[in-house]
């Protein structure tokens, strides 16, 4: 059984990783890009694999780890249950997480888009002079 707090020092071991909050649950990440988190009550982790990566644990391993829900398990992203895993096998896949989220680079910021006026929405008309009365 691995607690959240092994499941922490195993992912910030890795160089650069830093630990952060979102969506009110911990998450870690390098170069900007989560490759892992805790859920909210610590009893389950998340690692950001491929999907061949995910496969390969699914069958290995089908009782510490399985897909998130929806696109996100689609995607790779597999959840790790903290009470089943070994921390061997953790070690094996928040490497290959991080390796993924470091190949792809840092995260570019985002530029904000140039405000455009709706078409339909009508322009406000300046009064020119005094108004009449």
């Amino acid at each position: 059984m691995l607690s959240a707090t092994n499941f922490r020092r195993i992912v910030l071991g890795m160089r650069d990783a830093i630990e952060g909050v979102h969506m009110g649950h911990a998450d870690f990440r390098v170069n900007g890009r989560i490759f892992a988190s805790l859920n909210g009550d610590e009893t389950r982790g998340m690692v950001v694999l491929t999907p061949d990566q995910q496969q390969r644990f699914l069958e290995e391993h089908p009782s510490a780890f399985e897909p998130e829900s929806g696109a996100w398990g689609r995607s790779g992203c597999t959840r790790v249950h903290l009470e089943r895993v070994e921390e061997e096998m953790l070690g094996e896949a928040a490497t290959l997480a991080w390796r993924n989220s470091m190949s792809r680079g840092p995260v570019r910021a985002r530029k904000a888009a140039p405000y455009k006026r709706a078409a339909s929405a009508p322009r406000a008309r300046r009064s020119r002079g005094t108004p009449s009365k």
